[in-house]
C-alpha cells in the first residue's frame, strides 16, 4: 500500500515538473524580445536585400512591440556582417539577413572564408529571387533553344559577364554552360554597374543576373530576356519562360533568409521563425516583394537548414566541375 502511494506521489510530482518546464518554455517565448533586436544586413543600404530587410523588420517590430533596428555592415561580399553576427551573443537579439551569396556561394567557393555554416542557427527563408538570363538585342536568338543552338554553332565566340569571379552571377552562367554542354567566355567585372554597361553596349553578349537588377533594362528594350532561372515562371514576368521548360530541372535562384548565432535557444529561434512566417503572409509585404521580382517564402528552421545545405552543395559541384579557383 505504501509503495503504491509512493509511486502515485512520484508520478504526480513528475507531472508537476513537466508542467513547470512547459510553463517556463512558454514564458521565455512570450517574453522575447524585451528590448530592441538588431537585424544585420551585410550589404550597403538601398539594395534589394536591404529593402526587404527593412520591410520585414518594421512588421516584426509591430508584432513584438519592440524596435527591430537595421544595421548595414557591408564588406568582403557580405563576410563582414556575417562574421559580426557569428560572434554576437546567442540570445536572439542579433540576427542576420543572410543571402545565397553569404551562405551558399561563398562557403562553396572560398576555402578561406572567416566563418562557416556551423557558426549559425538557421531561422527561416525569407524570399527567393529568380535570376534572369538576358542577352544583348544584337544576338540573333529569341529563345533558350535558339541560344543553345547558336552557342553550339559558335563555341567560344559568345562572352558572358559577371559581377566577379566565383560570385553568384558567374556560377549561374557556369551552371548553364554545364547543363547545355556549350562553351562561352567569362568576362568578370568588379561590380554590377560595369558589367551591365558593357552588356548594354554589346561588348559582352549575355549574363544571368538577379531579376530585380536586369528586368528594368528588359522593359526599356536595352536587353532581351530569354528565361528565368527558377523551376517555374515568375509571377512578375509571366510571359518569360522558365529555363527549366527547355532544360528540365535547371534552377539558379538567389535568396535571402534569417540566421542567428549558433547556440541561440531553440525556442527563441522557433519564435522568430514563426513570427517571420506570419509577417511574410501580410498582403502589403507580399505585394512589395512581388514588385521586386521576389517570392516571399518562410519556413521552419530545419527546412531552411536543409535548403541551405542543398544550395551550397549545388554550387560546390559547379565550382569543382568548372575548376574555378578563388584567390
Amino acid at each position: 500500500m505504501v509503495l503504491k502511494m509512493l509511486k502515485t506521489m512520484f508520478t504526480f510530482f513528475s507531472c508537476l515538473i513537466c508542467l513547470s518546464g512547459l510553463f517556463v518554455h512558454a514564458q521565455v517565448i512570450n517574453e522575447f524580445p524585451q528590448r530592441a533586436v538588431k537585424l544585420i544586413v551585410p550589404f550597403p543600404a538601398g539594395g534589394a536585400t536591404d529593402v526587404m530587410a527593412r520591410l520585414v523588420a518594421q512588421k516584426l517590430g509591430d508584432v513584438w512591440l519592440q524596435p527591430v533596428v537595421i544595421e548595414n555592415k557591408a564588406g568582403a561580399t557580405g563576410a563582414v556582417g556575417s562574421v559580426f553576427v557569428a560572434k554576437s551573443a546567442p540570445d536572439g537579439y542579433t540576427i542576420l539577413m543572410g543571402t545565397g551569396t553569404t551562405h551558399a556561394v561563398s562557403p562553396a567557393t572560398n576555402p578561406n572564408l572567416p566563418y562557416s555554416l556551423r557558426d549559425f542557427a538557421p531561422i527561416s527563408l525569407v524570399a527567393t529571387f529568380p535570376n534572369l538570363l538576358v542577352v544583348h538585342p544584337s544576338l540573333p536568338v529569341k529563345s533558350i533553344a535558339e541560344l543553345i543552338a547558336y552557342l553550339k554553332q559558335n563555341p567560344g565566340r559568345v562572352n558572358f559577364s559577371s559581377t566577379g569571379n566565383g560570385g553568384s552571377v558567374h556560377l549561374a552562367s557556369e551552371l548553364f554552360k554545364q547543363a547545355t554542354k556549350t562553351d562561352m567566355v567569362h568576362i568578370p567585372y568588379k561590380g554590377s554597374a560595369e558589367a551591365l554597361n558593357d552588356l548594354m553596349s554589346g561588348q559582352v553578349q549575355l549574363t544571368i543576373d538577379n531579376f530585380s537588377t536586369v528586368w528594368p533594362l528588359v522593359q526599356t528594350g536595352k536587353l532581351r530576356a530569354l528565361g528565368v532561372a527558377s523551376l517555374e515562371r515568375s509571377p512578375s514576368a509571366p510571359d518569360v519562360p522558365a529555363i527549366a521548360e527547355t532544360i528540365p530541372g535547371f534552377e539558379a535562384n538567389t535568396w535571402v533568409g534569417f540566421f542567428a548565432p549558433v547556440g541561440t535557444p531553440s525556442n527563441i529561434v522557433q519564435k522568430i521563425s514563426l513570427d517571420t512566417q506570419n509577417v511574410l503572409k501580410d498582403g502589403a509585404v507580399m505585394q512589395k516583394f512581388l514588385s521586386m521580382g521576389a517570392l516571399p517564402s518562410g519556413n521552419q528552421p530545419d527546412a531552411f537548414n536543409a535548403f541551405v545545405q542543398k544550395d551550397t552543395q549545388r554550387w560546390k559541384t559547379v565550382v569543382t566541375s568548372a575548376g574555378i579557383k578563388i584567390n
